[in-house]
This record gives structure tokens, C-alpha cells and sequence, in this order.
């Protein structure tokens, strides 16, 4: 986990802003001061919950430190007087949240939890010193001596009030003796002890005996499954954080989204215990990796006390729609509305997404939505937007769930906590993108805008992938988007920041007909791949024939199980291009053929090997993989799937209709879903097939022809977004919150931002002329060579905002408070400062 110079090195997992944290807020601040230039990575309230009494407690402050180790800070803020007695650890209170307490003992055996999965690893084994301190924010060292405390043989380290300041805590700290053995670390035992903290060994899977060459696949395969894999630091901020509201994590594939999902999840319901949390995806395939995940974090965090319970209603995994047998949101839904539940058969439209629209667009005009869960987390979002259909120009399903959160804080009854991943790239059915204006109207698109306080991102964009080479992503975004196509890109973005927020470098301008070029750099991928295959990783062939391509098929997957040590399930996945119908015919065709070769098969939902279909009484939806068999599979169902070697048949299907996005975003999908190799195939000559080579022989860097998407524009940043609402005609923007939005340069000429929240946000250069700010949140804003003609700043809030070189004429700052504002060279023509 590299902690980059502008990455914070701090992580608030929950916003300190409930009543009696401001002394916890005093210390941790005072922490991050103290060890802001050291090599360290800090948390408030990382979530490994030891048992207490009837609750389970986090430790309030952790700082890893390369020299120092681990240090536990307990932070009690009390006074004096609420102190009765001391007794060994034991403090008596009056007055407080409770009656008793051991400060130092939780402390130190929250550090030894914490040990204990640091000596897991050999490497760590009794290298991570370890020390364990209280800090006390409303109690003086005097006052504590005046009561004897200090004479105590078991007073601990402690943190007074006024011992605060960065040298004291740093001299305190490095005072403080450790409870283990254990020295400055290296780079590499740094490293190891990040991704400890990250819970990154859960993703390591079992190591398998290969009986093959040293260069083979499977020798590879293992090298990579011994590596120690790493979370980066916004990954790691994005798992542990609890948003005090909305939060969407839009995320390339293969970017974790996932994982972090169930990382999330766990950590609520083990913070919250008594909230009603629901985990849920559209696809029933993906219930057998998501239990393992959430099981596998629970037991992490809980130090192996608790895992997950299907009994436990307050931590659903629930997907999409509900069965007879198995529960769903909507599902569950209408039984607590006392409504009965429709059938994607009982709907018009028959297909999956859009009937689930459909049902819950009549389950909305039905009845009241009960408000039954305090926390929705929804992964793979992009499988639960439709075209059309929509309830009042919002996404049904969305709409549903957010009707079924209860709000955070009466006061404001927007603010529910309901968090979506999704990668517009990876949708089949839909071109909508899962915007909170798509997805809740107009007049909630502000509500995953700007940031939360304490650095809670309200969006957050993930463009590193750790499951896919680099090589196939940049293939796989390319030929989805068509970025080499002739006729023109299908999809795309229209601006640099767009691209740059994904990871691409740009050359050239935006404009019809202009040249531009966009470069991804290999290091902007973290997987393995390069260092250790010495061949091509992406192969394509076409043939004249389907028995031909089939034939090379299982020539080629016999010698993967004979020569080169991998498994059939889940070492290799063999995926179906295609429509519907023509997936299923062609997907049972390849099945067949493989079976009459002698390799055994497996056909997700069917009930063991080589069945080529399901029937109704032995149905599994759930089931993808068979041991001992290879997967057969349409996209659909192999959507949150993986495996090292992937076929791709039936190439043709796309390359007959290159022109459908649907079909390139297959591609996108069956691309993605690779560990380690990628082989295409395909049959006949279309001029598609030049399009594809063309992309494998670019590698990461595509220079082309700039034409306008014809089918979908794609925005990854904010200020994209509220440029696309102000380009359609929307200028109001009143009670947005755009806090610490990063809006340089915009132009939102007349725009009415009525009592919004705009503090901390950057502004700087954007045109703004005519714009209402009337009793608006400006505090600290960046104004900075703006332009503010005939801005109405009537009662807004304006403390310590930059307006440096600002053009404030004709302004209209009557009653707005300037305190701390800098206005220097700022133009004040007829500007009304009374």
C-alpha cells in the first residue's frame, strides 16, 4: 500500500460530530498533527471489536508507525471529578456513559489482537513493537496528581490535556515502552504490516501442488496466489468508512468493488449491531462469493468471534428480486407492505431488469414503502437501472430502496445511508448511467456531491484493477467503447478530467474531428502478470467454421489440464458470446462438443456435470462452478466471476452487429473476468476482426479521430456531472451540497444555489456571473480569479474565503459575513458591501 504525498495518511472511519466527541475530536486532531510527517498510517475507530461487556468496542485511535509499530490510544474524555476511584485497571465513574472501565486493559488487548494477526505472517513475527496509551483531552496532569492518581503502581501511559501538542505526544509516545518485542521495519516488513491492517491475507487463496513445468501456466498461477496482495489507501478509506448518508463507488473492473462491499457490511453490523443492514446484487450467482466475503471480514474484525448468520435479520445478503425459497429486497419488501409479490411471468416486459422495474413500480404505487433498514449497500448497480420504465423519472428499484431506509436525522430526510458500486462498462441490458439524478430525480442529483466531514468522500471512483492485466483492461475498455472503430466511438467521455479520473493520460483535444490520444501507464496497474509470463497474455484466432473454432477449443483445454497444472473449476471459464437465444443454442453446442471430447463440463444452475440443462425441479441458480468441471457460461451469469484462463467463443456474434453497444459491453464483461490469460475466437472475416487487432497491437496507448459517442456519454467527475445538468437547461441548484467539490474553471453563469453548502469547495477561475448564493455555505471556499459580477451573496457565509483577484462588480455582500476573507486585488466596482 503506497501512501502517496496527497493521499491522506489519516482514516476517520465514522464522522466525529455526535454530542460528547468533541474531546475525542481535540485528540485524534491532535494525533494527525503529531504524526503527520512521519511514515505512518493513522485510523479513529479502526474496526477490530473486542467483546465488552454486552457491546462490541473498536479501539478509539490506531497509528501504525514504520519505528514505532502499533499504538493503541483510548481516549476517555471526562473530567476529573467523574473519576471516584482507581483500583488497579479498574476506574469507577460518576456521571458517565457508564459506571466502570479498564481504558488501559481494552486498550492493550485491542493491540494484541492486533499482534496476532501480524505474527501470522512469518515475515512479521515478533517485529511489530506494540504500545498501548489513555488519553484524557479534559484532565491536567496537576489535577491528575492533586487526586494521587499518578502514584498508583498501575497508572499507564497517559495523554493529558495539556500535553497536546505535537513534540509532547510524539516524546510521550516514543517514551511509552513496548509491550513486545520489536525494531524500525524495513520496507518490505512495512508493507506486509499495511496490508495486515488492510486485511489483505483474506484474499490469498489455498495453494495448490502443480504438477507442471516452471514456465507453465499453473507454476504462474501459483507464484501469484502466494503474493501477498495490497489494498491501496483509498480502497482502504473507502472499506472502512461509514458515509453518514449516500455514497456511490463507481469502479473499473476488476477494482474490488465487491470486496470492499462486504468489507463495508461487516463493518457496520459489527459497529452497529442493532441497525437492519441489507447487502444486494442482481444476480443469484453471486451469493456463494459474497457470503464467503462477508463471513470471512466478519471473523477478521471480531477477531474470530463472530461470523455470518443466516439467522441474523439485522445483516441480510439479499439479491435483487426473491424467490419462493429464498428472500430478496423486493421480495421482502412487499411482504412487509402486506402486498403480494410479482413474478418476472406475472410482468410485460418478462425480461429480468425491466420486469423487476415493473414490479417495483407497482409495489411503489400500491402501498407505503415501510422504512425497515438503516443501511442498503448494492453491488453490480449497474444491473438495476432500465431504459425505460422509469417510476416519476427516477429508477424504480433505486427508488425503492431508498423509500425503504430510514432517515439518518429527522431534520433531514434526504440523508439515508443507501451505497451503490457499479461500472456503467460492465452493463448489458441498459446505456443509463446510475447517477443520483437518474436514479432519485433532479431534485435529489446533489446528494453524492462534494464531502462529508472528517474526508468522507460522498463519490468515490476507483480506476486501479487488481484481478485484470493491464493489457486486457486496456483492450477490454477500448474494443467496449470502440475507440479504434471506423465509423466512430460508441461510448465514452467527452472531457480530459473524465479520463484523467480513470487513469488515462490525454493528448489532444475533445473536438470533432481533432486527434487525440490516450495512454494508460502500466503503473497504474498493480497485478503481476508482466513480471512473471514471459508470452503473449491476450490471444485471438478466428476460423472458418464453428466445428473448427470448437475443435481448437478443446485441443487447447486439454493441454491446459495435462501440460499446463490448472484445474477445471475456477482455473478456466469458458464464455458464450451472443444474444439470448443464440448464447443458449450456442452455449449448449460448445458443451456438448466438449462432453463428446471427454472433458467434463458444468452449466451454471443446472445440478451437477455435464447436464446441458436445468430443469425446474433440480434448479440452482446459485451454483456456478462444479469441481472437477469447466464452466460453460453465458455473460450474464458470469458477471462478479473469475478465473485465470478464459475462452471467449462466438466472436462473431458481436463482430455481425459491432455497431451494438450491448454486445461490445459482453466483450467488456468476458474480458474482464480474467486473472492471468484471455483467448478470443471466433468464426468467418468481418471487418470488426481489424478493429480488434488494431486494439491488441495499440497495448495501452489509442490514438484516433475524435467523434462524438453516439450512444452513450459517460461522466466520472463532479464537475462533469453538474455541467451535464446545466448544459440541459437545470440552473436550479438550490440546498445542493457541494461541499469540498472540486469545481475549478466551471462556467454556471445564472445558476440559483439558494442555501447551499459550498464550504471548503474549489471555485477558483469559474465564471459565475448572475449566480444566487443567497444565505449560502461559503466558508473557505476558493474564489480565486472568479468571476462574481452581479452575484447575489446576501447573507452567505463567507468566512476565510479566498477572492483573490476576484471580480466582485456590481456584487451585492449585503449582511454576508467576511470574516477572515482575503480580498486582495480583488475588483469592487459598484460592488455593495453595506
Amino acid at each position: 500500500m503506497a501512501l502517496g504525498v496527497n493521499s491522506s495518511k489519516f482514516i476517520t472511519t465514522e464522522s466525529l460530530g455526535k454530542a460528547g466527541e468533541a474531546g475525542e475530536r481535540i485528540v485524534w486532531e491532535a494525533v494527525q498533527a503529531a504524526f503527520a510527517t512521519r511514515d505512518c498510517l493513522g485510523y479513529w475507530r479502526y474496526p477490530i471489536f473486542s467483546q465488552q461487556g454486552e457491546y462490541r468496542k473498536e479501539p478509539d485511535i490506531l497509528i501504525a508507525d514504520r519505528a514505532l509499530g502499533l499504538l493503541i490510544i483510548e481516549v476517555k474524555s471526562i473530567a476529573i471529578a467523574q473519576i471516584i476511584t482507581i483500583s488497579g485497571h479498574q476506574w469507577q465513574y460518576r456521571d458517565f456513559y457508564t459506571t466502570t472501565g479498564n481504558p488501559y486493559q481494552q486498550a492493550e488487548h485491542q493491540l494484541f489482537s492486533l499482534l496476532g494477526y501480524c505474527n501470522q505472517e512469518p515475515e512479521l513475527k515478533d517485529c511489530v513493537g506494540g504500545r498501548a496509551m489513555v488519553a484524557l483531552p479534559q484532565i491536567t496532569e496537576a489535577e491528575w496528581q492533586e487526586r494521587g492518581f499518578n502514584r498508583l503502581p498501575t497508572q499507564p501511559p497517559i495523554l493529558f490535556k495539556d500535553c497536546l501538542s505535537p513534540e509532547s505526544i510524539r516524546a510521550r509516545a516514543e517514551q511509552t515502552p513496548s509491550l513486545t518485542p520489536g525494531h524500525p521495519l524495513t520496507e518490505e516488513e512495512w508493507q506486509l504490516l499495511l496490508s495486515v491492517l488492510a486485511g489483505t491475507p483474506l484474499y490469498r487463496q489455498p495453494t495448490q501442488r502443480v504438477l507442471a513445468p516452471s514456465q507453465s501456466r499453473g507454476k504462474i498461477l501459483q507464484q501469484m496466489r502466494d503474493r501477498a496482495t495490497q489494498l491501496d489507501l483509498q480502497q482502504e478509506r473507502i472499506a472502512k468508512q461509514i458515509p453518514p448518508g449516500p455514497q456511490r463507488i463507481r469502479g473499473i473492473a476488476g477494482s474490488g468493488k465487491t470486496v470492499l462491499l462486504c468489507q463495508k457490511a461487516a463493518h457496520i453490523h459489527l459497529k452497529h449491531p442493532n441497525w437492519t443492514i441489507a447487502l444486494v446484487f442482481f444476480s443469484r450467482s453471486l451469493y456463494p462469493p459474497i457470503l464467503e466475503q462477508l463471513d470471512r471480514w466478519l471473523r477478521y474484525f471480531s477477531n474470530n468471534e463472530i461470523g455470518y448468520d443466516p439467522k441474523n435479520r439485522n445483516l441480510r445478503v439479499l439479491h435483487a428480486w426473491g424467490a419462493k425459497q429464498q428472500p430478496g429486497l423486493y421480495s421482502t419488501l412487499c411482504w412487509e407492505a402486506c402486498v403480494q409479490r410479482l413474478a418476472a411471468k406475472d410482468t410485460q416486459s418478462k425480461q429480468p431488469q425491466e420486469a423487476l422495474a415493473e414490479a417495483c413500480t407497482h409495489l411503489l404505487k400500491t402501498a407505503a414503502i415501510p422504512q425497515c433498514f438503516d443501511a442498503i449497500l448494492i453491488d453490480e448497480g449497474q444491473d438495476l437501472v432500465v431504459d425505460r420504465g422509469k417510476f416519476e423519472d427516477k429508477q424504480p428499484f433505486y427508488w425503492l430502496a431508498y423509500q425503504s431506509l430510514r432517515p439518518i436525522d429527522p431534520a433531514y430526510p434526504e440523508q439515508r445511508r443507501l451505497i451503490w458500486a457499479y461500472d456503467e462498462a460492465q452493463s448489458l441490458e441498459s446505456t443509463c448511467i446510475p447517477t443520483a439524478s437518474e436514479l432519485f430525480g433532479e431534485s435529489l442529483g446533489h446528494l453524492v456531491t462534494g464531502t462529508y466531514p472528517d474526508g468522507i468522500f460522498k463519490t468515490e471512483t476507483l480506476y486501479r484493477s487488481y484481478r485484470t492485466p493491464h493489457r486486457i483492461l486496456t483492450a477490454a475498455r477500448a474494443i467496449g467503447m470502440g475507440l479504434l472503430r471506423p465509423g466512430g466511438m460508441l461510448a465514452g467521455m467527452l472531457r480530459e478530467e473524465d479520463w484523467n479520473a480513470i487513469g488515462y493520460e490525454v493528448k489532444g483535444r475533445f473536438h470533432p474531428g481533432c486527434t487525440v490520444t490516450l495512454h494508460h501507464p502500466r503503473d497504474r496497474s498493480s497485478h503481476p502478470i508482466d513480471e512473471l509470463w514471459r508470452g503473449s497474455y491476450i490471444q485471438f484466432k478466428t476460423f472458418q467454421n464453428r466445428r473448427e473454432e470448437l475443435t481448437h477449443l478443446a485441443q487447447s483445454l486439454l493441454s491446459n489440464l495435462r501440460n499446463d497444472g490448472l484445474r477445471p473449476s475456477r482455473d478456466i471459464l469458458v464464455l458464450i458470446l451472443g444474444s439470448f437465444y443464440e448464447a443458449q443454442q450456442l452455449e449448449t453446442q460448445v458443451a456438448q462438443f466438449l462432453m463428446q471430447q471427454g472433458l467434463d463440463i458444468f452449466i451454471p444452475s443446472t445440478s451437477d456435470c455435464n447436464i446441458l440443462k436445468p430443469d425446474k425441479r433440480n434448479y440452482h441458480p446459485n451454483q456456478f462452478w462444479c469441481e472437477g468441471a469447466i464452466t460453460v457460461s453465458r455473460i450474464h451469469r458470469a458477471k462478479g466471476h473469475e478465473a485465470a484462463l478464459v475462452y471467449i467463443v462466438g466472436l462473431d456474434r458481436v463482430a455481425q452487429d459491432e455497431g451494438s453497444l450491448s454486445l461490445r459491453n459482453q466483450l467488456f464483461v468476458a474480458l474482464t473476468r480474467s486473472r492471468a490469460w484471455v483467448n478470443l475466437s471466433g468464426i468467418g472475416n468481418f471487418p470488426f476482426y481489424n478493429e480488434l487487432r488494431h486494439v491488441l497491437h495499440a497495448k495501452d496507448t489509442f490514438t484516433f479521430s475524435y467523434h462524438r459517442p453516439t450512444q452513450r456519454e459517460t461522466i466520472v467527475t463532479e464537475i462533469g456531472e453538474i455541467l451535464q445538468l446545466y448544459a440541459a437547461g437545470r440552473r436550479n441548484f438550490q440546498g445542493a451540497d457541494l461541499s469540498g467539490a472540486h469545481l475549478a474553471g466551471i462556467h454556471l453563469q445564472n445558476a440559483n444555489f439558494i442555501g447551499a453548502n459550498l464550504s471548503g469547495a474549489n471555485l477558483s477561475h469559474a465564471n459565475l456571473d448572475g449566480v444566487k448564493f443567497v444565505a449560502a455555505d461559503l466558508t473557505e471556499v476558493d474564489l480565486r480569479g472568479a468571476s462574481l459580477r452581479k452575484v447575489k451573496f446576501l447573507g452567505a457565509c463567507l468566512k476565510n474565503a479566498q477572492l483573490n483577484h476576484a471580480d466582485l462588480s456590481f456584487a451585492q455582500l449585503h449582511d454576508a459575513d467576511l470574516t477572515g476573507a482575503c480580498l486582495q486585488n480583488a475588483t469592487l466596482k459598484n460592488t455593495d458591501l453595506e
